[in-house]
């Protein structure tokens, strides 16, 4: 009798579960693989769908680069797996991002994970569709314009100064990746929105910079609007976002006066948005304004960081950009406090500009893209069931890229003029996504980050306290140690 009993209560207790969960796992699966389209003969990419309706989407976010290394080593450049609540396929590899990236609108088109798109709004450029993109698109290049960037470079220059001075005066341990994200964030105020450096300013930066991290925190969550989720929380630093620069946006509205210095992006935006056919509501001028901060200080942050990284690892590459700048006249105080910054200067730092190249194909900012297919289509043998998200790697194609000798070494050189792996296949490499869909502050950025790179190695010498750092991503690449630098001055001259 208490054998029996025994036996009951086993079964009752992990028999009866395990096989219960194991049944579900194969109808999730099964449910799973009733979504290929039958109108297809090719098989769905390999790869497993993971829990029933979580799908692998907890894997990804606890163990991001140890999951997708795994994944890459099982199932290749092309598999599938169940994130954020849909079947997706993840893509890698030149061929296979320039189908992705050249059938927008025809092959697949940009669909953001549920949260994304509800945090940051159905009216930014990032979610929009077909001719609404184009207009909007459109617009806001207007303040990526040459003529603008010109204006801007005065800006960048005098609060990159700042920041360093703060850093050589803190004499001390500094922070690098939380502090170049206050310098870009305090960049981007003042260009893309037009905030004059003044105390109040200073107290909106602050109260916008805790905004943005909750809300980055928040970005790819579950889309569950219930007090204290993700989704909650993100939504309620987002509003905090837009409350500030609507106050912005009705203040430049009202003064109806371009500065006498330049005009900001969010100037621009609103004078270029009331002389066309479909003025932005202000909700959707509010959408832009944010993914225009988002996207101008968070990106360049992380790069900005890998680049002190790199330039700090590699000695050598550090004393050839000194030596470009001594030959420019950027070095010497001679002469470099007397030279102004202009773009065809900027032009002339071919060693500086393939630094940048360099890093970011290492440690590119911003992981991938999200797509959806919008019919059934092959790739690489495999059927993309239409319906099924599409996610391609950037980092995982700078990875497998077969043009690049010695992918794991820093070396600049390769983008420099008479190198044969200057000139590779445009998808190999691509920091800045690709297609009608390419980054459009990727002009800002690659300015911003050469001067932050000019003003960086002409004033200080510095030292990485914890050796190479450990990556981590969330949503863009950073150093999980936040990078403990000491810095010094160096003599400005040669």
């Amino acid at each position: 009798m208490v054998l029996r009993t025994l036996c009951v209560t086993f079964l009752c207790t992990f028999v009866l579960p395990l096989t219960l969960f194991l049944a579900a796992l194969k109808l999730w699966e099964v449910y799973c693989l009733r979504r290929k389209d039958p109108s297809c003969e090719k098989p769905l990419p390999p790869g497993s769908m993971g829990l029933p309706f979580l799908g692998e989407t907890l894997q990804l976010v606890l163990q991001r680069y140890k999951f997708l290394k795994m994944k890459v080593r099982k199932y290749g450049h092309i598999y599938k797996t169940h994130l954020f609540g849909n079947p997706t396929v993840r893509i890698m590899g030149a061929e296979n991002v320039k189908q992705i990236l050249l059938g927008e609108h025809k092959l697949v088109s940009v669909q953001w994970p549920a949260s994304v798109r509800t945090i940051l709004g159905a009216g930014c450029l990032s979610s929009l569709h077909d001719s609404e993109h184009k207009h909007r698109k459109r617009v806001i290049l207007k303040a990526f314009s040459r003529e603008a960037l010109e204006n801007y470079i005065p800006v960048m220059g005098e609060e990159i100064r700042a920041g360093l001075r703060r850093w050589l005066d803190s004499g001390s341990c500094v922070l690098v990746y939380p502090e170049m994200k206050r310098l870009m964030f305090g960049i981007a105020m003042r260009i893309l929105l037009g905030f004059e450096p003044t105390h109040t300013t200073q107290q909106t930066q602050q109260e916008l910079i805790e905004a943005f991290e909750e809300m980055i925190r928040n970005l790819f969550s579950l889309p569950i609007d219930v007090p204290f989720s993700g989704l909650y929380r993100g939504l309620k630093a987002r509003n905090v976002i837009h409350a500030k620069i609507e106050e912005n946006i009705r203040k430049k509205v009202a003064r109806r006066e371009a500065p006498a210095h330049f005009q900001d992006a969010l100037q621009l935006l609103i004078e270029h948005s009331e002389k066309s056919e479909h003025p932005l509501r202000l909700q959707e001028l509010k959408e832009s304004a944010t993914e225009l901060l988002f996207g101008g200080h968070e990106t360049t942050a992380s790069t900005a960081t890998s680049l002190v990284t790199f330039l700090a690892l590699h000695p050598a590459v550090l004393r050839k950009v000194r030596g470009e700048l001594q030959e420019q006249g950027l070095l010497s105080r001679d002469t470099a406090d007397n030279k102004q910054i202009t773009i065809e200067l900027l032009a002339q730092l071919k060693y500086t500009g393939s630094v940048i190249k360099e890093t970011l194909r290492m440690s590119p900012p911003v992981p991938g893209g999200f797509r959806v297919a919008l019919k059934t289509f092959v790739l690489n043998g495999y059927q993309i069931p239409k319906g099924w998200n599409v996610i391609y790697s950037i980092c995982d194609t700078h990875d497998v890229a077969t043009n690049f000798s010695k992918k794991d070494e820093f070396n600049p050189d390769r983008f420099m003029e008479g190198s044969s792996e200057k000139d590779a296949c445009r998808f190999s490499y691509i920091p800045f996504g690709g297609g009608s869909r390419s980054c459009v502050g990727k002009e800002f950025a690659k300015i911003l980050l050469k001067i932050f790179t000019v003003e960086l190695v002409r004033a200080c010498d510095w030292e990485l306290l914890n050796g190479p750092p450990t990556m981590k991503t969330n949503p863009t690449v950073y150093p999980v140690d936040n990078l403990p630098t000491k810095f010094t001055p160096f003599p400005y001259k040669m």
